[in-house]
Order: structure tokens, then C-alpha cells, then sequence
């Protein structure tokens, strides 16, 4: 009954048979071997254009790399203060474009608005100023929102006016797609996302992630930078097996949207215990609920394991094999708790 993390989960069995399957023979490496190539194919169909993409094995690295590829070391990079490249990331961002600064651009719930970024754009030809360089959103979000299609679009027409790339981080991609119900280049290239860090290590795979470049050409010097920041993984196939893995038979969409269909038991179902708020609309899987000290305490005290986020919230993440059975043991549980509380 853990729902601290969509990374405290095991790997979802197709990906280990994969591996299995990868393991067998020799294969050329470095990323020359069949597997990884037809990752590239099958993002490119995906996406419905043709892409580069470089397998990596973690978020930060995705991230962080692909930051630097847009973004000179006097740059600027806008993004939400609770995004995980300012947050979370230990200043991989910073050191990997060698100075960039991360510039905060805030709005509720994990979000912020064309509006927003485009009036904190400034310093454009200042020498004593970072000069803006790109933009980064999080799809879904650090407070498990979702940016709209036309959040992005708005978002992105900012950044082309001023001359900035736009990165998304898409370490939970899959579970904002199947939210939206929409194609993966509408969310992405056909809104002026120039490079996505897309995310499979919380979805079910071992450790892979991809980075995307919808133009080619912007992809630039990358396959020197992630040679240098340690990603060219000589036996690139076990990457690549997972991610092709991923992709087979729509495996990463069916494993968000259970993983999304967990998150609204526990959301529906907190959003009735007597006392509890929601803090930010639960949008795809992960789940922010206010609940009374009691409540928290004795959900503890039962097992059920999670974040305090902030006071009283709490964060809860539901994953590809979360079992329907927990999510309702915890919702009757706090039900049972809060009840209880109010009795005494």
C-alpha cells in the first residue's frame, strides 16, 4: 500500500521479457544495434514526423541534456518553481549547459501562463543580463495538473516571439496523453514543443528514458553531450529494449491509464471524507488532498505509506500496477478515520 512514488514500483513484465530477449547473441553498440534504431522508427510513427531520439537512463539526464542544447551558459530558462529542473535535479540543468540560469515563472497549480512568461522575458541584448533562451514545462506537472493543448500553444507562440526553444518534460507523458485523449504531436510538435524529455522509468521500464527532437536538425551537437554527460550506454540495446517494449501493443498507454483510473478512485473518493480538501485539481496520477491530522496519522499508523507535502497535504501517486483493491482500502479507511475524529 505505498503511494509515496510511481517510482517505488517493479518493472511491468513485458519490459523484463524484453530484456530477456535482448539478452540473447551480440548486438553492435553503442546505439547502432537494430532495437535502437526501431525505437526511433516507432517514436517517429508515433509522433507522426520524423525525429531524433536518444535513449537515456534517467529523467535528470534527459532533461538536463537536452536544457543544453538549447540553452548557451549566459542563458535563461523559464520554467515553474516547483518544476522538478529547479527543484529536484541537484543543478543538473545548471551544470550540464555550464551557467544557464533557471528563472522562475510561477501560477497555481503547478502552472503558469503564456501571460505570465512573456512578461518575465527581459534582458534581450543586455550584457549585464542572462539573455533569454528557452522555456521548460512539465507535462503532467509537480502538482499532478495538466497543460491544455492551447496552454501550450499560447505558451510556445511567447517563446517564438522571443526567440526561446521550448522543452517539455514528459517524465509522466503517457499519463497526461491519456488524460488530454489526444494525439501525441498535438500535445508536442504540432504545439511548438521543440525537444521532449519522454518519460517510460515511471511507467513501468527499469530505467529509460528518450529524448525527442522534432527537427532534426535541432538536435545539433546532443550525441556529444550525452556521450560526455555518461549516456551512450555501449550496451545501448538494454535501454532500447526497454523502450521498445514500452511502445509495443500501446503498453505505455494502457499502464497510464490505469495508473490515472487509481488516481480518481483515491481523488473522488477523499474528495467525500468529511474534513478534506483538495489542493489541486487531480488531473491525471497523482493526488494532493488537505486531510485532518488524524486522518493522516492513522492512515500511517495502518500502513498505507506517502509524502506529507505541505502541512496537511499530503501527496499520493498511483502507478501501473496499483491494485484498485489498495486505492479503495484507503479511501474507506480515511472515510473510517475522519468519521471517528469527528465523533470524538
Amino acid at each position: 500500500m505505498n503511494f509515496k512514488s510511481d517510482n517505488v514500483t517493479g518493472a511491468a513484465p513485458a519490459i523484463l521479457a524484453a530484456l530477456g530477449r535482448a539478452n540473447a547473441g551480440t548486438l553492435p553498440s553503442y546505439g547502432e544495434d537494430e532495437i535502437t534504431r526501431r525505437v526511433e522508427t516507432r517514436l517517429g510513427e508515433i509522433f507522426e514526423t520524423e525525429v531524433a531520439a536518444f535513449p537515456v537512463a534517467t529523467g535528470s539526464a534527459a532533461n538536463s541534456l537536452a536544457l543544453a542544447e538549447l540553452a548557451p551558459p549566459w542563458g535563461a530558462i523559464y520554467c515553474h518553481p516547483v518544476s522538478h529542473i529547479i527543484t529536484d535535479e541537484c543543478g543538473a540543468p545548471e551544470f550540464f549547459t555550464a551557467g544557464a540560469k533557471l528563472v522562475p515563472v510561477n501560477g497555481p497549480d503547478g502552472k503558469f501562463t503564456a501571460a505570465a512568461l512573456k512578461a518575465a522575458i527581459m534582458g534581450a541584448g543586455v550584457v549585464h543580463h542572462v539573455q533569454p533562451a528557452a522555456v521548460s514545462i512539465s507535462q503532467v506537472t509537480e502538482a499532478g495538473t495538466i497543460y491544455s493543448i492551447d496552454d501550450i500553444k499560447a505558451i510556445s507562440a511567447v517563446a517564438r516571439d522571443a526567440g526561446l526553444g521550448v522543452h517539455m518534460d514528459g517524465a509522466r507523458f503517457a499519463n497526461a496523453l491519456v488524460a488530454l485523449g489526444c494525439r501525441p504531436a498535438d500535445m508536442t510538435w504540432r504545439a511548438g514543443v521543440d525537444v521532449l524529455s519522454f518519460g517510460a522509468t515511471k511507467n513501468g521500464a527499469l530505467a529509460a528514458e528518450a529524448v525527442v527532437f522534432f527537427d532534426r536538425a535541432k538536435a545539433g551537437n546532443f550525441t556529444y553531450r550525452r556521450k560526455r554527460g555518461g549516456h551512450l550506454f555501449s550496451k545501448m540495446r538494454f535501454l532500447s529494449a526497454q523502450l521498445d517494449a514500452y511502445l509495443a501493443d500501446d503498453l505505455w498507454l494502457a499502464n497510464a491509464r490505469h495508473a490515472n483510473r487509481m488516481a480518481s478512485i483515491l481523488a473522488e473518493g477523499l474528495a467525500r471524507v468529511p474534513g478534506a480538501t483538495m489542493t489541486h485539481p487531480a488531473q491525471a496520477n497523482e493526488v494532493f488532498p488537505c486531510l485532518p491530522e488524524p486522518v493522516i496519522t492513522g492512515l500511517e499508523a495502518a500502513g498505507f505509506q506517502f509524502y506529507r507535502w505541505s502541512g496537511r497535504t499530503v501527496r499520493l501517486v498511483t502507478a501501473f500496477d496499483t491494485k484498485e483493491a489498495d486505492a479503495r482500502a484507503l479511501v474507506a479507511k480515511a472515510t473510517e478515520l475522519a468519521r471517528a475524529a469527528a465523533a470524538d
